[in-house]
This record gives structure tokens, C-alpha cells and sequence, in this order.
């Protein structure tokens, strides 16, 4: 039996299904809450920071039975961070710096609710191969890299961007649901399966 309702503070229709399919049960509440990547801090520490700060807009509106899943996924290469690109330019300069280069995708985590507070991230690294500009034309006219930390979306049509990944697919994909699981089970949260 769980011992919280999950609530997943997030809009994003891939981790809506990652969390789906790992078998959990779970309600979506939306944080208005902006994205922040200052250049002072560590990439880790900015996703799970803003991972927590979404989490808390939601868990203010939720009941002691609740337990709120936040996450924010970034993109860091270089030392330079890279959300969601703001019009097709900046998608377009975002992934001409990955092209040909190894990059980490960074989610950041936070589980939040009465008595507890769990923040934590997953790291994966992703070597994008070498992209012609008429690749990165034709990906950025798609649209897709719109609305994706780093400018692509594994998932999608990006797949053929990546040369390989050294880690946790589904955290490139915007939830580590492995390492989430092992929060919830700790918690007595378990799949529906």
C-alpha cells in the first residue's frame, strides 16, 4: 500500500509518459515556477534547485498525503549551460557547439511532501556526431528542438543527432525513473505493474 499520492509538478508530455510507464499512478499539476541557470554554480546544483523550486509551487497547494515529484533538465558543455532555446537562432547555435562533441545532460530531481524534502540528479553523457549546417537546418525547421533542454530531443527525430550515450537514456529523455524508483521505494511509493 503507498503511503503517498504522487503528484509530478510538470507539463512535459515525455515525462508524463516515463513516469506512466514505469507503472506509477500519479496526478499532473503544473508549476508556473521560471527556470534559472546562473553561471555561478555547479549544472547538478541548478537542476535540482530548480527541480526544488517547482516542487514547492505545487506542494503548497497539495495535502499532507501527497507527495510532489519536481524535475528541470539542462544541458552543460564546456562550462556553459544550455535550458531550452528561446527562438530557432538559439537553437541553431546550440547545436552547432554540440556538434561533433560529448555533452552531459543533466535532470535534476526533487521529491517533496510532509517530512520530506529529496532532492538529487542524474547525470548522462551524450556524444553528438558531426552535423552538416544543412542537418541543423532541417532538425531546427522541425520545431522540435523548441521546447528541449540543449536543443534536441532524443526521443524524436534528435535520436539521429547522437553518436552514442555513456548512462541513463531516460534521463536524457528528461526523467531518471531508475534512480526516482529507488527514492519512491525508499518511501514506500510503489509501481501500479
Amino acid at each position: 500500500m503507498n503511503t503517498y499520492e504522487l503528484i509530478l509538478a510538470s507539463g512535459s508530455p515525455r515525462r508524463k509518459e516515463l513516469l506512466a510507464r514505469a507503472g506509477y499512478i500519479f496526478r499532473i499539476i503544473v508549476s508556473d515556477t521560471e527556470e534559472d541557470l546562473p553561471s555561478h554554480a555547479e549544472p547538478a546544483e541548478i537542476a535540482m534547485r530548480n527541480a526544488s523550486l517547482k516542487a514547492k509551487a505545487v506542494a503548497s497547494m497539495c495535502s499532507p498525503s501527497e507527495l510532489v515529484i519536481g524535475a528541470d533538465t539542462i544541458v552543460a558543455i564546456d562550462g556553459v549551460l544550455f535550458g531550452k532555446p528561446r527562438d530557432e537562432e538559439e537553437a541553431h547555435s546550440m547545436l552547432e557547439a554540440l556538434s561533433g562533441r560529448t555533452h552531459q545532460v543533466i535532470t535534476g530531481v526533487c521529491l517533496m511532501g510532509k517530512d520530506v524534502y529529496q532532492p538529487f540528479s542524474e547525470t548522462t553523457d551524450v556524444t553528438f556526431r558531426k552535423l552538416s549546417p544543412d542537418e541543423i537546418d532541417a532538425y531546427v525547421k522541425t520545431g522540435e528542438p523548441l521546447d528541449k533542454a540543449g536543443a534536441y530531443g532524443i526521443q524524436g527525430k534528435g535520436g539521429a543527432l547522437v553518436d552514442h550515450i555513456d548512462g541513463d537514456y531516460d534521463n536524457v529523455v528528461g526523467l531518471p525513473v531508475d534512480e526516482l524508483a529507488r527514492h519512491l521505494s525508499q518511501l514506500g511509493v510503489s509501481t501500479n505493474a
